[in-house]
């Protein structure tokens, strides 16, 4: 029979290394599949970056009253003009190289931008490895847990 406090620590460490595995799964490969909505207060800019594999497709769709949109694609990417929108603006491309596009959009009407962004990007070291340390983390909980069955510590 089980300890109490080792079950408890069995089933969260079990929790733990089912979500960094899950994460870890998502993660793995060479391009991860990003939808984003973001929502631009009036007078407030943001700036995107998207960093992508050759021939990845994007699409940026930019709804609102009035925006400027400022964007560098790598290599001889898409080019639009530096100017002001109205309404609407759709953009698909693909990344002609290795790169990062750059996109800042300040958002100059008086009411809210919405934008929804559909885009391939290649994935974040620094996130494959979080979802390592969230594995080892679940795995170290168990350890510490199953050490309550074997012997109880001084003090417990």
């Amino acid at each position: 029979m089980l300890a109490k406090r080792t079950l408890i620590g069995v089933i969260v460490g079990s929790i733990i290394i089912a979500l960094g595995g899950y994460s870890l799964i998502i993660h793995i490969g060479p391009t991860v599949d990003m939808d984003e909505y973001f929502l631009i207060v009036v007078g407030d800019s943001i700036p995107l970056t998207i960093p992508a594999p050759a021939d990845a497709p994007q699409l940026l769709i930019i709804t609102g009253n009035a925006f400027d949109l400022k964007l560098q694609s790598p290599g001889d990417g898409l080019k639009i003009p530096n100017t002001s929108y109205k309404n609407e603006l759709k953009l698909e491309w693909a990344h002609v190289e290795s790169g990062t596009t750059k996109i800042l959009i300040q958002n100059t009407g008086d009411s809210d931008l919405e934008i929804t962004a559909v885009t391939k990007q290649t994935p974040n070291p620094f996130g494959f490895t979080f979802d390592v340390m969230v594995l080892i983390t679940g795995i170290i909980i168990i350890g510490m847990s199953m050490g309550f069955t074997m012997r109880k510590p001084k003090g417990f």
